[in-house]
Protein backbone atom coordinates (compact mmCIF):
# COMPACT_ATOMS: atom_id res chain seq x y z
CA UNK A 1 0.00 0.00 0.00
CA UNK A 2 1.31 3.52 -0.61
CA UNK A 3 0.55 6.13 1.47
CA UNK A 4 0.41 10.03 0.15
CA UNK A 5 3.59 11.63 1.50
CA UNK A 6 2.98 15.16 3.14
CA UNK A 7 4.82 16.81 0.06
CA UNK A 8 1.98 15.30 -1.91
CA UNK A 9 -0.78 16.16 0.12
CA UNK A 10 0.64 20.14 -0.40
CA UNK A 11 0.85 19.63 -4.10
CA UNK A 12 -2.25 18.52 -3.82
CA UNK A 13 -4.12 21.32 -2.12
CA UNK A 14 -2.31 23.54 -4.28
CA UNK A 15 -3.62 21.92 -7.83
CA UNK A 16 -7.92 22.13 -6.16
CA UNK A 17 -9.95 24.93 -4.72
CA UNK A 18 -11.60 22.56 -1.60
CA UNK A 19 -10.46 19.71 0.16
CA UNK A 20 -12.43 16.93 1.37
CA UNK A 21 -10.97 15.80 4.92
CA UNK A 22 -12.78 12.51 5.42
CA UNK A 23 -13.28 11.36 9.01
CA UNK A 24 -14.49 8.25 10.18
CA UNK A 25 -18.10 8.81 11.99
CA UNK A 26 -16.73 5.94 14.42
CA UNK A 27 -14.42 8.10 15.97
CA UNK A 28 -13.80 11.61 13.92
CA UNK A 29 -11.49 12.98 16.05
CA UNK A 30 -9.09 9.61 15.67
CA UNK A 31 -9.39 9.97 11.93
CA UNK A 32 -8.53 14.25 11.51
CA UNK A 33 -5.41 15.98 10.95
CA UNK A 34 -4.68 18.76 12.61
CA UNK A 35 -1.74 19.17 10.00
CA UNK A 36 -3.78 18.44 7.28
CA UNK A 37 -6.25 21.04 8.33
CA UNK A 38 -3.11 23.67 8.59
CA UNK A 39 -1.59 23.05 5.16
CA UNK A 40 -5.27 24.29 3.59
CA UNK A 41 -5.16 26.67 5.46
CA UNK A 42 -1.60 28.35 5.03
CA UNK A 43 -2.79 27.60 0.87
CA UNK A 44 -5.40 29.56 1.51
CA UNK A 45 -7.92 26.96 -0.27
CA UNK A 46 -11.41 25.76 1.65
CA UNK A 47 -11.91 22.67 3.83
CA UNK A 48 -15.14 20.53 4.22
CA UNK A 49 -15.32 17.93 6.95
CA UNK A 50 -16.50 15.28 5.59
CA UNK A 51 -18.11 12.80 8.06
CA UNK A 52 -18.40 9.17 6.51
CA UNK A 53 -20.30 6.18 7.57
CA UNK A 54 -22.69 8.01 9.19
CA UNK A 55 -25.30 4.54 8.67
CA UNK A 56 -22.72 2.84 11.75
CA UNK A 57 -23.67 6.52 14.72
CA UNK A 58 -26.87 7.34 15.77
CA UNK A 59 -28.10 10.62 13.79
CA UNK A 60 -27.81 12.68 17.20
CA UNK A 61 -24.42 11.85 17.90
CA UNK A 62 -23.45 13.00 14.03
CA UNK A 63 -25.57 16.31 14.56
CA UNK A 64 -23.40 17.07 17.74
CA UNK A 65 -19.98 16.39 15.44
CA UNK A 66 -21.29 18.37 12.91
CA UNK A 67 -22.42 21.29 15.38
CA UNK A 68 -18.97 21.05 16.98
CA UNK A 69 -16.39 21.29 13.98
CA UNK A 70 -18.55 23.83 12.19
CA UNK A 71 -18.15 25.49 15.89
CA UNK A 72 -14.39 26.07 14.95
CA UNK A 73 -14.98 27.69 11.59
CA UNK A 74 -15.30 24.48 9.26
CA UNK A 75 -18.08 23.66 7.31
CA UNK A 76 -19.17 20.39 7.64
CA UNK A 77 -21.57 17.27 6.39
CA UNK A 78 -21.89 13.61 7.25
CA UNK A 79 -22.51 10.94 5.01
CA UNK A 80 -23.10 7.54 4.89
CA UNK A 81 -21.49 6.36 1.42
CA UNK A 82 -23.53 2.94 1.86
CA UNK A 83 -26.86 4.43 2.07
CA UNK A 84 -26.69 7.90 0.46
CA UNK A 85 -27.35 9.74 3.15
CA UNK A 86 -26.24 13.57 2.74
CA UNK A 87 -24.63 12.79 -0.97
CA UNK A 88 -26.53 15.67 -2.18
CA UNK A 89 -25.86 18.10 0.89
CA UNK A 90 -22.30 17.67 -0.06
CA UNK A 91 -22.53 18.65 -3.59
CA UNK A 92 -24.04 22.05 -2.51
CA UNK A 93 -22.18 22.21 -0.02
CA UNK A 94 -19.13 22.44 -2.08
CA UNK A 95 -20.16 24.36 -4.56
CA UNK A 96 -21.58 26.96 -2.11
CA UNK A 97 -18.19 27.11 -0.19
CA UNK A 98 -15.97 27.25 -3.42
CA UNK A 99 -17.92 30.15 -4.91
CA UNK A 100 -16.76 29.55 -8.28
CA UNK A 101 -19.55 31.08 -10.06
CA UNK A 102 -19.65 28.47 -12.75
CA UNK A 103 -16.85 27.35 -13.15
CA UNK A 104 -15.55 23.87 -12.28
CA UNK A 105 -14.49 23.23 -8.88
CA UNK A 106 -11.59 21.14 -8.26
CA UNK A 107 -11.56 19.08 -4.84
CA UNK A 108 -9.11 17.25 -3.44
CA UNK A 109 -10.31 13.82 -1.35
CA UNK A 110 -8.18 12.98 1.37
CA UNK A 111 -8.16 11.51 5.00
CA UNK A 112 -6.98 7.89 6.85
CA UNK A 113 -6.74 5.12 4.92
CA UNK A 114 -10.02 3.40 5.05
CA UNK A 115 -12.39 6.04 6.07
CA UNK A 116 -14.11 5.53 2.67
CA UNK A 117 -13.00 8.49 0.42
CA UNK A 118 -12.97 6.30 -3.06
CA UNK A 119 -16.31 4.97 -1.77
CA UNK A 120 -17.71 8.97 -1.86
CA UNK A 121 -16.44 9.35 -5.24
CA UNK A 122 -18.46 6.25 -6.21
CA UNK A 123 -21.24 7.87 -5.05
CA UNK A 124 -20.65 11.34 -5.71
CA UNK A 125 -20.18 9.77 -9.47
CA UNK A 126 -23.17 7.47 -9.15
CA UNK A 127 -21.37 4.46 -10.58
CA UNK A 128 -18.54 2.48 -8.96
CA UNK A 129 -15.20 3.61 -10.74
CA UNK A 130 -12.69 4.21 -8.41
CA UNK A 131 -12.68 0.78 -6.74
CA UNK A 132 -12.66 0.31 -2.79
CA UNK A 133 -12.36 -2.37 -0.55
CA UNK A 134 -12.80 -2.81 3.40
CA UNK A 135 -9.60 -3.82 4.69
CA UNK A 136 -5.92 -2.39 4.24
CA UNK A 137 -3.40 -3.14 1.90
CA UNK A 138 -6.36 -5.52 -0.55
CA UNK A 139 -7.19 -4.89 -4.10
CA UNK A 140 -9.84 -2.15 -4.42
CA UNK A 141 -6.94 0.55 -2.53
CA UNK A 142 -6.18 3.60 -4.20
CA UNK A 143 -2.43 3.84 -5.57
CA UNK A 144 -1.82 6.74 -6.64
CA UNK A 145 -3.64 10.54 -7.23
CA UNK A 146 -6.30 10.23 -9.71
CA UNK A 147 -8.92 12.69 -11.59
CA UNK A 148 -12.42 11.81 -11.56
CA UNK A 149 -15.32 14.05 -13.14
CA UNK A 150 -18.33 13.83 -10.98
CA UNK A 151 -20.66 15.77 -13.55
CA UNK A 152 -20.12 19.25 -15.33
CA UNK A 153 -19.31 21.24 -12.60
CA UNK A 154 -17.03 19.10 -10.11
CA UNK A 155 -13.88 17.34 -10.98
CA UNK A 156 -12.39 15.28 -7.85
CA UNK A 157 -8.92 14.35 -7.07
CA UNK A 158 -8.58 11.24 -4.85
CA UNK A 159 -5.79 10.60 -3.24
CA UNK A 160 -3.99 7.90 -1.17
CA UNK A 161 -4.58 7.66 2.28
CA UNK A 162 -2.71 9.65 4.73
CA UNK A 163 -1.34 8.58 8.11
CA UNK A 164 -0.02 11.25 11.45
CA UNK A 165 3.66 11.55 11.09
CA UNK A 166 3.63 10.89 15.10
CA UNK A 167 1.19 9.86 17.04
CA UNK A 168 -0.99 6.58 18.00
CA UNK A 169 0.69 3.86 16.70
CA UNK A 170 -1.66 1.56 17.68
CA UNK A 171 -4.51 3.85 15.29
CA UNK A 172 -1.47 3.80 12.33
CA UNK A 173 -1.43 -0.30 12.82
CA UNK A 174 -4.92 -0.56 12.35
CA UNK A 175 -5.44 1.63 9.52
CA UNK A 176 -2.05 1.32 7.73
CA UNK A 177 -1.61 -2.05 6.97
CA UNK A 178 -3.31 -5.47 6.18
CA UNK A 179 -4.28 -7.63 9.30
CA UNK A 180 -1.82 -10.24 7.53
CA UNK A 181 1.21 -7.51 6.95
CA UNK A 182 0.92 -6.72 11.07
CA UNK A 183 4.28 -7.98 12.76
CA UNK A 184 2.17 -7.71 16.33
CA UNK A 185 -1.78 -7.72 15.96
CA UNK A 186 -2.35 -8.77 19.15
CA UNK A 187 -1.49 -5.41 20.53
CA UNK A 188 -3.78 -3.11 17.87
CA UNK A 189 -6.64 -5.38 19.02
CA UNK A 190 -6.68 -5.82 22.43
CA UNK A 191 -6.87 -1.85 21.74
CA UNK A 192 -9.42 -2.09 19.83
CA UNK A 193 -11.75 -4.59 22.38
CA UNK A 194 -10.53 -1.88 25.18
CA UNK A 195 -12.32 0.62 23.14
CA UNK A 196 -15.09 -1.53 22.31
CA UNK A 197 -15.75 -2.70 25.88
CA UNK A 198 -15.60 1.24 26.70
CA UNK A 199 -17.89 2.73 24.36
CA UNK A 200 -20.20 -0.31 23.75
CA UNK A 201 -19.98 -2.28 26.78
CA UNK A 202 -22.70 -5.10 25.23
CA UNK A 203 -20.76 -5.30 21.84
CA UNK A 204 -18.51 -8.60 22.49
CA UNK A 205 -21.36 -10.11 23.71
CA UNK A 206 -23.43 -9.29 21.31
CA UNK A 207 -20.71 -10.29 18.15
CA UNK A 208 -18.57 -12.83 19.72
CA UNK A 209 -21.31 -14.25 22.36
CA UNK A 210 -18.33 -14.01 24.70
CA UNK A 211 -19.41 -12.37 28.35
CA UNK A 212 -15.41 -11.99 28.80
CA UNK A 213 -14.28 -8.30 30.01
CA UNK A 214 -10.94 -9.13 29.42
CA UNK A 215 -9.26 -8.41 26.03
CA UNK A 216 -6.58 -10.85 26.32
CA UNK A 217 -8.93 -13.76 27.41
CA UNK A 218 -11.57 -12.74 24.99
CA UNK A 219 -9.13 -13.50 22.24
CA UNK A 220 -8.54 -16.81 23.79
CA UNK A 221 -12.32 -16.95 24.05
CA UNK A 222 -12.48 -16.46 20.15
CA UNK A 223 -10.15 -19.00 19.99
CA UNK A 224 -11.77 -21.77 21.80
CA UNK A 225 -15.24 -20.85 20.06
CA UNK A 226 -13.43 -21.51 16.65
CA UNK A 227 -11.16 -24.11 17.62
CA UNK A 228 -8.35 -22.25 16.56
CA UNK A 229 -4.94 -23.93 18.07
CA UNK A 230 -1.45 -24.98 17.36
CA UNK A 231 -1.43 -28.58 16.48
CA UNK A 232 1.62 -29.38 18.10
CA UNK A 233 0.77 -28.04 21.88
CA UNK A 234 -2.99 -27.15 21.80
CA UNK A 235 -2.13 -23.47 22.53
CA UNK A 236 -4.45 -20.75 20.98
CA UNK A 237 -3.88 -18.89 18.18
CA UNK A 238 -4.48 -15.52 19.49
CA UNK A 239 -2.47 -13.96 16.48
CA UNK A 240 -5.45 -15.35 14.38
CA UNK A 241 -7.86 -14.22 16.77
CA UNK A 242 -6.29 -10.77 16.79
CA UNK A 243 -6.26 -10.86 13.09
CA UNK A 244 -10.06 -11.32 13.42
CA UNK A 245 -11.16 -8.80 15.74
CA UNK A 246 -9.44 -5.87 13.39
CA UNK A 247 -11.24 -7.07 10.11
CA UNK A 248 -14.45 -6.96 12.25
CA UNK A 249 -13.57 -3.22 13.09
CA UNK A 250 -13.09 -2.22 9.31
CA UNK A 251 -16.02 -4.53 8.20
CA UNK A 252 -18.23 -2.72 10.85
CA UNK A 253 -19.26 -6.00 12.01
CA UNK A 254 -17.30 -4.98 15.85
CA UNK A 255 -19.76 -1.70 16.29
CA UNK A 256 -18.91 1.38 18.88
CA UNK A 257 -18.43 4.88 18.35
CA UNK A 258 -16.73 7.75 20.03
CA UNK A 259 -19.01 10.26 21.94
CA UNK A 260 -18.65 14.24 21.56
CA UNK A 261 -18.60 14.50 25.18
CA UNK A 262 -14.92 13.16 25.28
CA UNK A 263 -13.54 15.40 22.52
CA UNK A 264 -15.57 18.27 24.45
CA UNK A 265 -13.64 17.09 27.94
CA UNK A 266 -10.11 16.95 26.18
CA UNK A 267 -10.71 20.19 24.35
CA UNK A 268 -11.88 22.29 27.70
CA UNK A 269 -8.90 20.41 29.44
CA UNK A 270 -6.35 21.64 26.84
CA UNK A 271 -7.37 25.97 27.14
CA UNK A 272 -9.80 25.04 24.74
CA UNK A 273 -7.39 24.08 20.98
CA UNK A 274 -8.96 21.34 18.89
CA UNK A 275 -7.55 18.31 19.47
CA UNK A 276 -6.82 15.54 17.26
CA UNK A 277 -3.74 14.45 14.83
CA UNK A 278 -1.29 17.44 15.08
CA UNK A 279 0.65 15.73 12.30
Amino acid sequence: MILASWRTIRRVTRLVDVVLEVLDARDPVGTRSRKLERIVEREGKKLIIVINKADLVPREILEKWKRIFESEGYPTVYISARDRLGTSILRKTILKIADKKGDIVKVAVVGFPKVGKSTIINVLKGKHSASTSPIPGSPGYTKSTQWYRVDKKILILDTPGILPVKGDDIEAAIRGKAPDELKDPVKPAIELLKRALKYNPNVIRETYGISETDPYKILVKICEKRHWYYKKDREPLIEEAAKMVIRDWHRAKLVFYIRPEEYLKSRESSNSKPVGNSK
